[in-house]
C-alpha cells in the first residue's frame, strides 16, 4: 500500500488531502513518523524519522495521532481482497504482502493482469492505492513494488531479471543498508 496510514488519514479526511501530512507522535515528546503522506516526503520526510525533524524539513506539516483500529479495518478488508485470488497470501505487515498468483481464483495465466485488476480492486473498494511488483520471486517483487510508488505497476519478466538488477544502486537492494552498501560499493 502507498504511505498507508497517511492515505488512509486522507482519505477518511478530505480536508488532510493534498498537504504535507505526518502520523505520528509529537514533535515535542520525541515523536516519531509512522508514516509520511507524498506531499510530506517532497520535502524529505519519511517513516522512521524523528516527528522533530519532519517538522524542521517541513514547518507547515500536519501532524496527526495513529489511529491502529482504522488501519487494521483498511488492511482487513485489502487483504479480503487477496484472498478472493488467492489463498496463498504471506503477510509482512498491515499493509504489505507477498501473493503467489501462479495459479488464481480468477483463472488470469498472467500475474500482470491480476496485479492491475487487484489494483483496481483495492482503489474501487478501499479508496486507497496500491503498488505492485510482478516479478519471478519474492526478492524481486519487494523491488519492483516500491519502483514506480506511488500507483505504481512495476514487472520484471523472467529474461528481464539481470538488465533490472544491473541498473540498480546496491543500497536498492532490499536489506542492503548504508554500511553494507559504502562496503560493497569498495568493493567495485
Amino acid at each position: 500500500m502507498d504511505a498507508f496510514y497517511a492515505s488512509v488519514e486522507q482519505r477518511d479526511d478530505p480536508s488532510l488531502r493534498g498537504w504535507p501530512l505526518a502520523v505520528g507522535g509529537r514533535p515535542e515528546g520525541r515523536g516519531v513518523v509512522a508514516a509520511a503522506s507524498y506531499e510530506a516526503r517532497a520535502y524529505g520526510g519519511r517513516s522512521a524519522m524523528s516527528m522533530a525533524r519532519a517538522v524542521r524539513l517541513c514547518p507547515s506539516l500536519t501532524i496527526v495521532p495513529p489511529d491502529f483500529p482504522r488501519y487494521k479495518a483498511a488492511s482487513a478488508a485489502v487483504f479480503s481482497i487477496f484472498r478472493e485470488v488467492t489463498p496463498l497470501v504471506e503477510p509482512l505487515s498491515l499493509d504489505e504482502a507477498y501473493l503467489d498468483v501462479t495459479e488464481n481464483a480468477w483463472n488470469e495465466p498472467l500475474a500482470t493482469a491480476v496485479a492491475r485488476t487487484l489494483k483496481a480492486r483495492i482503489r474501487r473498494d478501499t479508496g486507497l492505492t496500491a503498488s505492485a511488483g510482478v516479478a519471478p520471486n519474492k526478492f524481486l517483487a519487494k523491488i519492483a513494488s516500491g519502483w514506480k510508488k506511488p500507483d505504481g505497476l512495476t514487472v520484471i519478466s523472467p529474461e528481464g531479471v539481470e538488465p533490472f538488477l544491473q541498473q540498480l544502486p546496491v543500497d536498492a537492494l532490499w536489506g542492503v543498508g548504508p554500511v553494507t552498501a559504502k562496503k560493497l560499493r569498495a568493493r567495485g
